[in-house]
């Protein structure tokens, strides 16, 4: 069986270079450039006659940008996949289009054979990013907080307000432990093992250790 040409949309405003990808596009195998708009608006209008596999987008469009476009498009039509072709570089136009559901994002310093490959490659489910954008796109990712793989971006800590010590004690606490054994297991006097236990009801919001425990288990907090 033929493998089916992938299907794709335009959404550019300069006249040049739309007038280059038309004319590139039919020498290119598989890949059917079935549409070229001027606005987002008539893209979206097209959408509804006829679907394309994937939409190459421009930024800085006519009334509607290409990132309200991208959200709007993605939202109806989510098997598309979306090619942001910009010269905008930008942390936040990165970010808003990637949020918008955009599956590349691709400088218009790119090549035309590039263009292609990307299209190759989102249509089978990849995604894509210029490497002139790669810095912000790895900030736009959460760090991870541990190296444990179970709990890479669950933050303990913070999450509890707990410190590590803190954490330590309550362990310790939903273990059965009394503050002479607490003190004993963490190398401190009874006293200074009180005061941390005090401290971690007041930060958890109980009254004794049973809850404490409870609330531990919970939440996970060790």
């Amino acid at each position: 069986m033929a493998e089916k040409n992938i299907t794709v949309y335009m959404v550019e405003d300069y006249p040049l270079t739309r007038t280059a990808y038309k004319k590139y596009f039919e020498y290119v195998k598989n890949i059917d450039l079935i549409g070229i708009f001027e606005s987002a608006e008539e893209c979206i209008e097209q959408m509804e006659v006829r679907q394309a596999d994937v939409i190459i987008m421009d930024i800085g469009l006519p009334w509607m940008n290409g990132l309200e476009a991208t959200r709007i498009i993605k939202g109806k039509y989510p098997k598309t996949k979306i090619l942001v072709l910009t010269s905008h570089e930008r942390y936040t136009e990165v970010h808003a289009a990637l949020a918008s559901g955009a599956a590349a994002y691709a400088l218009k310093d790119i090549t035309l054979e590039e263009v292609v490959n990307v299209i190759k490659s989102i249509y089978k489910g990849a995604g894509w990013f210029d490497p002139k954008i790669l810095d912000i796109v790895l900030d736009i990712f959460p760090k991870p907080v541990s190296m444990d793989l179970d709990n890479l971006y669950i933050d303990k800590t913070k999450s509890s307000g707990l410190t590590d010590k803190e954490i330590k004690v309550l362990k310790l606490i939903a273990e059965g432990k009394s503050n002479i054994e607490i003190g004993k297991a963490l190398g401190i006097s009874p006293n200074t093992a009180k005061s941390h236990v005090a401290k971690v009801f007041e930060k958890l919001e109980v009254d004794d250790r049973v809850q404490a425990a409870v609330k531990a288990v919970k939440n996970d907090l060790f």
